[in-house]
This record gives C-alpha cells, structure tokens and sequence, in this order.
C-alpha cells in the first residue's frame, strides 16, 4: 500500500538511501531530520499508480491556485523564501549530505531558491501583455487588441543530483507566481533534499489555507521521468540532466506536441588573451574547473590559452591546484568534497585515459584519492589539439583540458565548435574585442562572459544555452513566459464590424 503524507498529494522514498559525504556527525542536523522525516514512509519506489495519484491531486489543487491573484501568490512564494531562509544551514547540511558539495556550496544553493523566490515576488505585480494599436488600415475605430497572459497550468520538474535545490527553486518559484502547479521529480539519489524542501512548501501553503498538493513531489525513477514526458497533463515538463536523456525528453514531449524547457549539457570553454589580467584568471579558472569537483553544468571544461602566456598559466594553475583542500564537505575548512557516484569515479578515470591516448599529458592530478568516498584529484590535461574527440565530450568530473591558441578568430571558432552552447568567458582588456566577443560573430552561448568564470550565474539573468544544451531558459529576465500561455485578443466595443482586408457583404 502506498504511504500517503497529506499535505503533498504523495510519494514515497528508495528503501536505500546512500549518503555521498562521510558520518553523520552534527546533532542539530539530526534532530532536524528526525522531526522532518517523521512519518515519512520509506519504502519502494513510487509506483505508477503513486503517480496517477498525484497528477490528480495536483490538477485539482492548481483549480484553487489559479484564482487567486498573481500579488498574493507573489505573498505565498515570498512566505517559502522566508520558510527556507529560516532552515537554510540544515537544508545546506542535507545537500551536501547527500549530494556531495562542501557545505559553503549546499548553503549557497539554498540561498538561490530564497532569492529566486524574492525576485519572483517583484515579478507577480509585473507579468502582463501590452495594450497594441488596433489595425488602422482598414479603419476599425472601436476596436482594443491586447495580449493576454495566463498559466499553462500543471508544470512537471525534472532535477538533477547536482543541484537538487537550486534548480527546483528556478523553477517552481516562477511558474507559481505564474499560476501554475508543480509537480516535481527529483534525483533518486537526493530524494531526503526533496522531501525535505517539499515539506517546508507544503506547511506555507496549508497555513495560507491552500492545497499543498500545489507544490507535489514523486521519487522515483526512469519509469516515473518517461510518465512525465509522456503525460499531456503536463502542460510543461521542465528537464534537467544529460544531452542523451534530454533528447529522449524532448522527442516524447514533442511526440505528443506538448512544450518542454530543457537544460542539457554543456562544454564551457575559458578564453585567456595575452592582455588578460593573471590574478583575475587563476582563481576564475581555479573556481570554474574545480568547484563541486567539476560537477556542475557550467563547469570549465576547455581553457584557451594564448601561446605567449601558456606555459606561465599552466605553472600558476598547478600550484593553485595543489593548494585545494580536499576533505569532509562539512568541514568548513573543506573546498573539494568527493564525487556522487562511484559510476562518475570510473567515468573521470576512462576520460583521463582516453586524454593519454589521443596525446594528452596530465600535469597535475589524474588518480583516485586513497581514502573512504568517492575522491578523485582535480585533473589538468595539457597538449591535446582543440578538436581531439576527449575535448569534444562532456565528462562530468573535474577535468580540465588545456589548450594553446594564437588567433582571435580561430578560438572563437574553437569555442563554438562543440555540440553544447551554455557558458562561456573570455579574460581580456581589448574593448573591440570584448564586443566582437559579445556579437554576432563571438560566442554562441547562452551565456557569455567578460573577466569572469564560466559558472555563477545570477538569478536575474535568463538561464540557459543552445545547441545540445537544449535552448531552454529558466530564472530571470523574460523566462516566466515559458510558464505561461499567450493569447492575442481582439475586443469590438463599437455597434459595427469591420471585417479584415476591408472586405464588405452587402
């Protein structure tokens, strides 16, 4: 029989629950969890049936949501900013618990769903469409053409192991303000994080008297990912993870001609000229390839480096690398914790070997680290050429491949060259160049950078790449429209019709 919590429409958590860090050590941490996941039934997977469900419970709580106006949804996402930032240390804990992070960065990602759910409380008194000119050509006096903006309705969330808040946060906090209901699916590896953050929800919305099936959750695996991107109930399936599964998302969702936001893949490259400020480049470089070992999808990948200060770079970023902390990621000492996977243990040392092969030499890192979880040495890989078939495959560890240039045209070539477009950076003083950069001609990203990293995108901005990333965008500027449905809207208040291309029946 399936477990029911009634403030979340359902779901059920992995009878195995693996925890990626070390010991579970801090008391506040446990007690917390013990009062958060009482009552909470661990056994199998959700079934299809759980799903069925939830699906249902969460169309019926979206009729509420729905009429209530966008400022007091904008109230009660403001609430659930609130409610995390109360727990944002034991949420962080979790995170990094489960997922692997160091602790600074499980917090920090906590931090973005409160301040996404703040922007987004500005954003509900200002989603709208334009009063437009009604068509005077053919003289139709009395007549009012507006855009009217409404939710789509049910929006299924799909999140991947290295961001099991953060994204969800980009999400769920702009379709609510948009009107929509939320139904999420998690990493089954991070289920504690979701039913954790669920929960919080769940109690702001039934204290504001709403259902808290508005925000539902399912844990489950592929088969409930496929239900999802099968389901036309879901109005619109957000997806986070691979460019392979990503693709198979896509072509069920499209199957069916219903609307999907994806962020895939991505293969950012750091573009270092001879002008480029080196103190701004070797922690930028540092931070962009290391941090959340190498595990994030705007993680460097690839750094251009140009010929006259190559082997300068190269010698700094080693001695920068050997300075990382490595350890327990709640050690607050800690900047390096482990990998989530063993499975992503043996992807890092097949990609080092594949470096080798095609001509690689690894200058620094490239082995296990001898110790208890899932460590492994952030990797510098010098002497392969721009387009070596290693280069061109994201390799979710924290690998970097080092590579020399001589031309602003040939590496701007060289950064687009790849499948994924999400981020890019170049380090320069140059201004022309640094526009040409930004134009028609310059990177192909989504996101574009000067004299900054490649990950650490703010909330404000649209979120996103093209190509193999997927195209989607979430968070800021105008990415609420994905949430929502457009309609264009003629009204005739006057006593006569006027037809299109003046035509007249007499």
């Amino acid at each position: 029989m399936p477990c029911w919590d009634q403030t979340m429409a359902g779901y059920k958590l992995p009878v195995k629950v693996v925890f990626c860090s070390a010991i579970l050590s801090s008391r506040s941490v446990l007690s917390w969890m013990q009062k958060l996941f009482c009552g909470v039934c661990f056994g199998v997977l959700a079934s299809l049936e759980d799903y069925e469900e939830t699906v249902k419970k969460a169309k019926e709580a979206w009729k509420v949501w729905a009429d209530i106006p966008a400022p007091k949804r904008g109230e009660i996402v403001r609430q659930i900013g609130d409610a995390l930032r109360q727990k944002i240390k034991v949420l962080g804990s979790l995170v990094s618990l489960e997922m692997g992070k160091i602790f600074v960065e499980g917090v920090g990602e906590v931090q973005e769903y409160v301040d996404v759910c703040d922007y987004a409380v500005g954003l509900s008194r200002m989603i709208g469409g334009p009063i437009l000119p009604s068509e005077s050509k053919y003289v139709r006096p009395g007549h009012a053409l507006i855009e009217q903006w409404n939710p789509v309705g049910l929006v299924g969330i799909i999140t991947a192991f290295n961001f099991p808040v953060a994204v969800y946060g980009w999400n769920s906090a702009i379709a609510m303000i948009c009107g929509n209901a939320c139904l999420w699916k998690g990493a089954p590896t991070t289920s504690l994080t979701s039913v954790a953050v669920t929960k919080i929800i769940a109690k702001v919305l039934e204290d504001n008297k709403v259902p808290g099936a508005i925000c539902s959750l399912v844990c489950g695996g592929a088969d409930i990912g496929t239900a999802m991107a099968r389901d036309e109930r879901m109005d619109l399936l957000s997806f986070t993870g691979s460019t392979k599964v990503g693709k198979q998302v896509a072509l069920m969702v499209q199957e069916r001609f219903g609307r999907s936001l994806l962020e895939l893949g991505g293969n950012n490259a750091i573009i270092v000229f001879e002008d480029a400020d080196l103190n701004l480049v070797i922690p930028s470089a540092l931070f962009a390839a290391v941090g959340t070992a190498g595990q994030r999808c705007t993680t460097a990948r690839r750094l251009f480096l140009h010929e006259s200060i190559h082997d300068e770079v190269v010698a700094k970023l080693a001695q920068a690398y050997a300075q990382v902390r490595i350890g327990d990621p709640w050690d607050p000492d800690t900047l390096y914790g482990p990998l989530h996977t063993k499975e992503a243990v043996k992807m890092f040392l097949d990609a080092v070997e594949q470096a080798k092969q095609q001509g690689g030499s690894v200058v620094y890192g490239g082995k296990v680290i001898n110790r208890p979880g899932n460590y492994v040495e952030p990797t510098i890989v010098t002497g392969l050429p721009h387009n070596a078939p290693i280069v061109h495959t994201e390799t979710f560890a924290p690998i970097l491949y080092v590579l020399k240039f001589k031309e602003e045209e040939e590496v701007f070539a060289w950064n687009n060259e790849v499948k994924q477009g999400l981020s890019s950076s170049i380090f320069t003083k140059d201004l022309g160049r640094i526009f040409r950069w930004l134009g028609p001609k310059g990177s192909d990203c989504g996101i574009v950078n000067v004299n900054i990293p490649t990950s650490g995108a703010e909330i404000g901005g649209a979120f996103g790449g093209e190509k193999h990333t997927g195209g989607g965008r979430e968070s800021g500027s105008d990415s609420w429209k994905l949430y929502m449905r457009r309609s264009t809207c003629t009204i005739n208040y006057s006593k006569d019709l006027p037809l299109a291309q003046g035509i007249k029946f007499q």
